[in-house]
């Protein structure tokens, strides 16, 4: 199954009041304006969403308001990921019923499951549902690797696990993915600093958090490299790379939250565990964003 999710899809923030209840209007209000700004989909309800607080019941909600803002000019992927394949599996299933264009799913985490395991896991998720699965391996976060063997069977066997979305920054993993899967399996970056690398190996596109503030020019940095620009691209890449670093100075999605309200989109506010920044550590974002926004406007 091919999954037109477009090149840069972005892992969008939840923005929330001063006293951290979901503003939904802003939902709607954010999606519209990724829409707009270079985005191809959208992911609610992911890591970068802070979906290890949310409730399911605000999870859903958020599907909906982003359903509003998004007025079908993008695809809209929900984040049903879960250690628990149960719970995955009824979230998946909700998911669809609810209208969502697919979904993302990590890799387990902290219960740490065996290839086997895996598999299975991810087996059960394809089997419940009709809309494409994509799988999302991010070893710092869950303590266990996908092999290119367990991600070779299941894009194999399932045809609606249309791609993996891949935080780990091995250049000869990525290789081997692209010799061993399907054609129309779709590898994307799970970082923005790793996007044009992974493309030069294959990598269809990117699952973004700088596409929050960047996604115009991510989109033509990619549109360079696909047309044979590839120096003008690298230029691009050259230029956003400080920011796309220092956009985790601090636990997703602190650092993009406080750009985003500096920029009035909304408000910074994240939820426990996670603080907001200092006003030092603002200073310093803010600057390294001002510095790439005006090498931009140099170099475009």
């Amino acid at each position: 199954m091919r999954f037109n999710c477009g090149e840069v899809i972005t892992a969008m923030v939840t923005p929330m009041s001063q006293t951290g209840e979901v503003e939904y209007s802003k939902v709607e209000e954010l999606t519209s304006y990724l829409t707009t700004h270079g985005s191809g989909s959208i992911v609610v309800t992911g890591t970068t969403g802070e979906t290890p607080t949310l409730t399911h019941e605000e999870e859903i909600k958020i599907l909906h308001h982003a359903q509003k803002g998004i007025k079908n000019n993008a695809k809209l992927i929900m984040g049903t990921g879960s250690n628990s394949t149960t719970t995955a599996v009824e979230m998946s299933i909700l998911a669809e019923q609810e209208g969502a264009d697919a979904v993302l799913c990590v890799v387990p985490y902290y219960n740490k499951p065996s290839q086997k395991g895996m598999i299975e896991h991810f087996s059960a998720i394809a089997e419940a549902i009709n809309i494409p699965v994509i799988m999302y391996n991010i070893p710092s976060r869950t303590g266990v690797n996908m092999s290119v063997d367990t991600v070779k069977y299941l894009a194999e066997k399932y045809s609606n696990i249309a791609a993996l979305k891949q935080s780990y920054a091995d250049m000869d993993t990525i290789t081997e993915l692209k010799i061993n899967c399907p054609e129309e399996f779709a590898i994307l970056s799970g970082d923005d600093s790793l996007t044009l690398p992974m493309m030069s190996l294959g990598a269809h596109g990117v699952v973004s958090v700088a596409s929050h503030i960047f996604g115009e020019e991510i989109k033509k940095m990619i549109t360079e490299f696909k047309n044979g620009h590839v120096e003008t691209a690298r230029g691009i890449h050259n230029i956003l790379y400080p920011s796309f670093r220092k956009l985790f100075m601090a636990p997703n999605p602190t650092p993009v939250k406080a750009v985003l309200a500096n920029e009035g989109l909304i408000n910074e506010y994240v939820r426990k565990p996670l603080v907001t920044l200092t006003d030092s550590e603002k200073t310093d974002l803010f600057e390294t964003i001002k510095t790439t926004k005006a090498n931009l406007t140099v170099l475009l």
